[in-house]
């Protein structure tokens, strides 16, 4: 389906023009991409999202709690079952323009099993969640969320710990549409199918 934002430049007398100075602006944000893949490193939490290098703050107690009880239900799981593979923190996903780094993320066996040992650059994710803190909330709602729609994220999670409330998101027909508001008892994961977590082992 064509793109309406297209549709001005499309008319313009100066497309060829346009086009160029979009091709030499793509060029130089690839040219700063390939610069930071060289520049960062395990030990630095950051992501480039639209041509700038951001960084990310030490994390909060809370939130450090939220991942800790999360991995182990999440990592069991997909290991009984045999399904695919865990992600957290440090692992870099490449996505058509930006560079993100979820606090966790589930690749399913198709995508995950020629992984490598020395691999840097992951694929992107089936299913990904982000715990919400002040600094990431309008790229975690705005740029991520629209990024991840457009790249067939199937499931994704924005986990508000301050108001202990898993906003989840399931793509149908491309969108993610209104998210369903878990704020009490269990919530139940669509691409880990069968994967039920009573909000309290999240929370609590």
């Amino acid at each position: 389906m064509p793109s309406t934002i297209l549709a001005p430049i499309k008319k313009s007398r100066n497309l060829r023009g346009l086009i160029d100075e979009l091709e030499i602006y793509w060029k130089d944000e690839q040219k700063r991409r390939n610069e930071f893949y060289n520049w960062v490193t395990p030990s630095i939490k950051a992501e480039f999202i639209e041509g700038e290098i951001i960084m990310h703050s030490p994390f909060t107690l809370k939130h450090f709690m939220i991942t800790k009880r999360l991995i182990p239900i999440l990592e069991n799981y997909i290991e009984s079952n045999k399904i695919g593979f865990l992600g957290f923190e440090k692992l870099m996903c490449r996505f058509t323009r930006n560079d993100y780094e979820p606090d966790i993320c589930f690749f399913d066996q198709i995508k995950s099993k020629d992984f490598t040992p020395d691999q840097t650059l992951f694929p992107i994710p089936d299913f990904i969640i982000e715990i919400l803190s002040i600094s990431t909330e309008y790229r975690d709602r705005g740029i991520k969320k629209d990024d991840y729609e457009a790249h067939g994220v199937k499931e994704y999670w924005i986990v508000n710990i301050d108001q202990n409330i898993v906003e989840q998101y399931i793509l149908k027909n491309g969108e993610y549409g209104t998210p369903s508001l878990i704020d009490a008892g269990e919530i139940k994961c669509q691409v880990l199918e069968g994967l039920i977590i009573p909000l309290k082992n999240i929370f609590e």
